[in-house]
């Protein structure tokens, strides 16, 4: 199955990647982590990003679906969280109020400050994972916080907190892997996010 999506998910593969991602994620041996070889838990899922409603819907009808194979899933939504930090440290007004009025990338500038990976949006990450109880992660939402959350931070720093389980990121654009440029995530199919070697594509793996 996972020969039919070329490592990422287009129009004419989407119809073949609920099967192959329900009866991968349902898989006794991707929930115990094994055949990683000693490497951390990590997979991402490359679609084309003109999918985006279509993976919308993917993706609730695949936890649906582990739902009834006891499967516990944490979703966590970027952006959704985002808002959510924003709202707790009172700055989501402001932001609201400077959007237009402010150059973007001063914009970009303070929304970074507000929202910066290490010390803000991991720890945020680390609390809703210490409150469920879930058999594996998802990261959704990654191309609604691009430019001021990068894929590639994100989860440089997020290997060292989620270990544990498996983790899955649903990604807008490729990951690329090339012998001159190394392996890297590159967003919307255009902008290189960073390189980033240490996760493994979930539309390779073999069921």
């Amino acid at each position: 199955m996972a020969g039919k999506f070329n490592s990422v998910l287009t129009k004419s593969s989407l119809k073949d990647a609920y099967a192959h991602l329900t009866d991968v994620l349902a898989s006794d041996p991707f929930i115990k982590m094994e055949g990683l070889n000693g490497d951390i838990p990590f997979h991402i899922c490359p679609f084309d990003p003109a999918l985006q409603n279509d993976i919308n819907l993917l993706i609730r009808q695949i936890k649906n679906y582990l739902i009834d194979a006891q499967v516990k899933v944490l979703e966590i939504n970027l952006y959704d969280l985002v808002i959510e930090i924003a709202k707790e440290e009172g700055d989501w007004e402001w932001l609201l109020e400077n959007e237009v009025t402010m150059a973007k990338d001063v914009f970009k500038e303070q929304l970074q400050g507000i929202i910066d990976t290490k010390p803000v949006l991991i720890p945020a990450i680390v609390d809703k994972m210490a409150e469920a109880e879930f058999d594996l992660l998802l990261i959704t939402g990654v191309g609604e916080v691009f430019p001021y959350v990068r894929s590639s931070n994100l989860l440089e720093n997020l290997q060292i907190k989620a270990k544990e389980k498996p983790t899955l990121m649903f990604y807008p654009g490729q990951y690329k892997h090339s012998v001159e440029k190394g392996t890297s995530l590159v967003l919307f199919g255009t902008l290189e996010d960073d390189k980033y070697y240490r996760a493994f594509n979930i539309l390779d793996r073999a069921i």
